[in-house]
C-alpha cells in the first residue's frame, strides 16, 4: 500500500500534475488548493508526507508547516516560486525539510518525495544484529537512540523531525570530530553541497533551539567557524 501523500497548491494545474507523478509512481494524493481544506485534510488523514505551497489564497504553506509540526514529524517540503535564501532558511527552521523553487520538473518532485519518505521509513525499521551495539549514544544527558528513533535530553525527549535526528545522530556518531558542513549535508541529504547552501545551518539552529542551546556558547553542537560542528566527547 503506498504512502499517503498531501499536496497543497492553488495553481490547479500544479497540483494536479504532481498529483499525476506521485500516483504513477503508487502513492496515495490527498489534493488541496487552498489551506483551510489542507488544514482539514492533516487533522483527519493520517499522512505519511506534505508538500505545501507557500503561497496560499486564505493563509501560507509556512502556517501550515508550523500547524503540522505541532503535532507531527512526517516529512515537509515547500514549494515556492521564490528564490531568496531567507525565505528558504525561514521554511527550513520552522521544520520543513526540504525546499523545491518554482518551476521545477515534477520529476525532481517525486525523487524528492522518495528521498525523505525513505529517511522517514527507516526509523520505523528495528536494528539487529550487531548495529544494535552502535544504536545508541549518552553523551553527558544527550541519549539518542537509533532503533527506537527517540532522543533525550537530560530526561526530557525532544520532539525531532528525521532531518534532525539524522543531523544530531551523524554528530554524535563522530562525536569529538569536527564534521565539515559540506560532508554533514551529503551525509544527510544525499545530494551534492554548494558552497552557498544554508541548509545545514538552518537545522542545527533549529536543534539548538529544541535543545535549548544558547548559540554562542552551545553545550552540545559547537560551531567551528570557517569548517562545520562538532560534539565534544
Amino acid at each position: 500500500m503506498g504512502a499517503n501523500i498531501l499536496v497543497v497548491d492553488d495553481e490547479k494545474e500544479i497540483a494536479d500534475l504532481i498529483e499525476l507523478y506521485l500516483q504513477n509512481d503508487g502513492y496515495n494524493v490527498y489534493k488541496c488548493y487552498n489551506g483551510t481544506d489542507a488544514l482539514e485534510c492533516i487533522r483527519t488523514t493520517e499522512l505519511d508526507l506534505a508538500v505545501l505551497d507557500v503561497m496560499l489564497p486564505d493563509t501560507d504553506g509556512l502556517s501550515i508547516c508550523r500547524k503540522i509540526r505541532e503535532s507531527f514529524y512526517y516529512p515537509v517540503i515547500m514549494l515556492t516560486a521564490k528564490v531568496e535564501d531567507s525565505d528558504k532558511i525561514m521554511g527550513l527552521t520552522i521544520g520543513a525539510d526540504d525546499y523545491i523553487t518554482k518551476p521545477f520538473n515534477p520529476l525532481e518532485v517525486v525523487a524528492r518525495v522518495k528521498t525523505q519518505l525513505r529517511r522517514y521509513m527507516r526509523y520505523n525499521v528495528p536494528v539487529s544484529g550487531s548495529e544494535k551495539e552502535d544504536s545508541e549514544y549518552d553523551i553527558r544527558g544527550l541519549c539518542i537512540n537509533r532503533e527506537s528513533h527517540k532522543c533525550q535530553l537530560f530526561g526530557k525527549e525532544l520532539q525531532l523531525t528525521p532531518i534532525e535526528f539524522s543531523i544530531l545522530w551523524y554528530l554524535c556518531e563522530h562525536q569529538g570530530q569536527v564534521v565539515p558542513s559540506e560532508e554533514l549535508f551529503e551525509a544527510v541529504w544525499k545530494e551534492k553541497y554548494f558552497n552557498s547552501n544554508n541548509t545545514v545551518m538552518a537545522h542545527i539552529g533549529r536543534l539548538r533551539e529544541k535543545m535549548n542551546e544558547p548559540s554562542k556558547n552551545p553545550r552540545f553542537i559547537k560551531t567551528v567557524w570557517g569548517i562545520g560542528y562538532t560534539i565534544d566527547k
